[in-house]
């Protein structure tokens, strides 16, 4: 297959490539033809054209009928337990063998975009996803998540063939011409790149160089600390390194790609049912010598000694210029990365970039996207980070949760809920109280009015109830403080709320409220706020709302039924709590 597609007619961008149809489809889009670059070993730009596909209002022509897409978007959570996905995701032993089969039809040629077959799925009003590898440069590096990430991006990978030469300055050049090229298209729709090592150099290079484009970049151990990490003195160990003595840069690769048998062992112990485990461990543990075989492949001593001196000049560059960086961004920390000080430079640059969060995964190795205990979309959509606009709208940019990650959320707060073993009542339409929650309204919108227990710790069980009773999933009005922090205020990380948004918590705001209103939503207030939760002692079941209470107006303009509600008991058990295990005579 050609370099580049050919021209014909008006539509999609295409991007032809060597690799294998099986892995990889044409890239297609809502766009009209626009003149992208690819970046050769001269570091001559060759043209890629368009052609013309088959679509219905901007995607791929569907079979199914609108009574089956409804069916298909309704969400069950009456089983909170994780289920497999409908597509098995793709794990360790996967990106190997896809690497593999890259490697072997890889033609040659300039860095090139492609787009996995597994994301062709996305909505039409998807922003543009660019994926930047890391030191692999293979373009595989978010593979296990494929599946999910095309559901919501048009997804771009970048590939740097194997033999390629092109400097960082070219790789560089070829990022931003498709950034500016697809700003110029859709100028309302935000940018992603999702940047891995290497490829977080050159995300904050591009947002540094464009300030005035919509960007969000989602950053995994950028490799701005090369010169902080293991990696310099490699750099005259290989170009004075013998030829007999190269078999043992496999052990060097084996950390690149973080220690495939952790991995493997970490598959195992992640939760999966025991006969699909035992099968899925011995898999990985066979399949370690080909890891090695193909990680040798991947980065060769002449293209392992090419990316290191581009490491060491993407990271000189991209340090740089971090005072130009406007742009949103997201850092992604491994706490057990062999190869970089990834947790030192995830707080460095939170603390140099003016519109940045951060997240830390303590237990995962430097190929962060490889670990199989890590969801993307779970992460985007706990931090906000998910918009299809230019200001991220918590109505029209919620995606619902997933029952897996309903049920993990669940699972984090079991002891509360064994311990406090919490049971609900309801009234029915006729005034007969009955246990459970039959007599909730089904139709929105629906207010939900009651007053804080102790730490708001009903929160959980109302919530979780609800949704596995009833399906129904309700917006709660939160704190700022759930949203927003100071860098360097004293309040408890924004992470820790985390699963507050994934659960569709908003930050509490006249606009807000309007927007749930008009969506027909469930919407749970407190009108007392944290001063009812964090109320003193002898303020148990005391009220602390506001003398007008303006909810009720805005609910009455959308007619809204109100469900005032109350709570017992939670007062009661910290007391009790309090005189067993801190009583004078305990002390």
């Amino acid at each position: 297959m050609a370099a580049a597609a050919a021209a014909a007619g008006t539509g999609a961008l295409v991007f032809s490539s060597p690799f294998s149809p099986v892995r990889l489809r044409r890239l297609e889009t809502s766009w009209r033809p626009i003149r992208l670059s690819a970046v050769s070993s001269t570091e001559t730009p060759n043209t890629i054209k368009t052609t013309t596909t088959s679509r219905e209002n901007g995607r791929p022509r569907s079979e199914k009928t609108g009574k089956e897409e409804t069916e298909r978007r309704v969400i069950d959570y009456s089983n909170p337990e994780p289920e497999p996905e409908p597509e098995p995701r793709k794990r360790l032993k996967d990106f190997f063998q896809e690497c593999h089969e890259l490697i072997r039809s890889d033609g040659g040629g300039p860095p090139r975009w492609f787009s996995p077959l597994e994301c062709g799925s996305r909505d039409p009003k998807s922003p543009l996803l660019l994926f930047l590898p890391g030191i692999d440069g293979t373009g595989l590096g978010l593979i296990t998540h494929h599946h999910k990430l095309g559901k919501i991006f048009d997804m771009w990978c970048l590939h740097i063939p194997l033999k390629d030469r092109t400097s960082y300055m070219g790789l560089l050049k070829l990022v931003e011409e498709t950034v500016r090229s697809a700003n110029y298209t859709s100028p309302n729709r935000p940018i992603y790149l999702f940047g891995e090592s290497l490829g977080g150099c050159i995300a904050l290079d591009v947002a540094a160089r464009n300030p005035d484009i919509d960007l969000v970049l989602i950053l995994a151990n950028p490799a701005t600390s090369f010169s902080r990490s293991q990696l310099p003195p490699l750099i005259p160990l290989l170009e004075v390194m013998p030829d007999h003595l190269l078999p043992t840069l496999k052990h060097t690769l084996t950390s690149l790609i973080g220690e495939p048998l952790k991995l493997a062992v970490d598959n195992f112990l992640k939760g999966l049912p025991l006969p699909q485990t035992d099968a899925q461990f011995s898999e990985d543990i066979v399949a370690l010598p080909t890891y090695l075989s193909v990680l040798t492949d991947v980065l060769p001593r002449e293209t392992l000694l090419w990316k290191l001196h581009m490491l060491k000049s993407a990271s000189s560059s991209s340090n740089s210029h971090l005072h130009a960086v406007k742009a949103q961004s997201l850092i992604l920390c491994s706490g057990r990365d062999q190869l970089l000080p990834s947790q030192e430079e995830g707080q460095r640059l939170y603390k140099a970039l003016p519109k940045c969060e951060i997240r830390r995964f303590e237990e995962s190795g430097h190929f962060l996207f490889l670990d199989d205990n890590i969801d993307l979309v779970t992460v985007l959509k706990g931090a906000s980070f998910y918009r299809r606009g230019k200001y991220f709208d918590y109505v029209s940019d919620f995606i619902p949760p997933t029952p897996s990650e309903f049920g993990k959320i669940l699972e984090s707060c079991r002891i509360l809920l064994l311990s406090t073993s919490p049971v609900m009542f309801s009234t029915l339409e006729d005034g007969k109280v009955v246990r459970g929650l039959a007599g909730m309204p089904s139709e929105g919108p629906v207010l939900l009015v009651g007053y804080h227990m102790l730490l708001g710790s009903e929160l959980y069980p109302l919530i979780s109830q609800i949704l596995i009773e009833r399906n129904i999933l309700v917006r709660g009005l939160a704190h700022p403080f759930a949203f927003t922090r100071l860098k360097d205020g004293m309040l408890p990380e924004v992470s820790t709320f985390d699963s507050y948004r994934i659960m569709g918590a908003v930050p509490v705001s006249g606009p807000n409220f309007y927007k749930l209103l008009s969506a027909k939503s469930h919407i749970l207030l407190y009108p007392g706020g944290m001063r009812e939760a964090l109320h003193r002692k002898g303020e148990e079941y005391k009220l602390f709302w506001p003398e007008q209470s303006e909810f009720v107006r805005m609910a009455a303009r959308f007619g809204a039924k109100i469900v005032p509600f109350g709570t017992i008991g939670e007062d009661d058990v910290a007391q009790v709590i309090t005189l067993k295990f801190f009583s004078p005579k305990k002390l």
